[in-house]
C-alpha cells in the first residue's frame, strides 16, 4: 500500500468518524449516516490496497 493510498484512508476514517460523533451530538441522523458510510468508503479503500499488496509478494 503507498503512502498516500494509506493517508486518504486514514482520513476518510476520521473525517467520517468526526462526521458521525457530530451528527450523534446535533442528533442529527442523516449526519451520523454519513459519517458511518464515510468510514465504511476508509475502510473499503484499506482493504482494497491490503489485497493489492498481498498479490505484490
Amino acid at each position: 500500500m503507498g503512502a498516500e493510498d494509506k493517508i486518504k484512508a486514514a482520513a476518510e476514517k476520521v473525517a467520517g468518524k468526526a462526521k458521525e460523533t457530530v451528527g450523534k451530538v446535533t442528533d442529527d441522523d442523516k449526519l451520523v449516516a454519513e459519517g458511518k458510510a464515510e468510514q465504511a468508503k476508509g475502510e473499503v479503500r484499506d482493504a482494497a490496497e491490503n489485497v493489492k499488496d498481498a498479490f505484490k509478494k
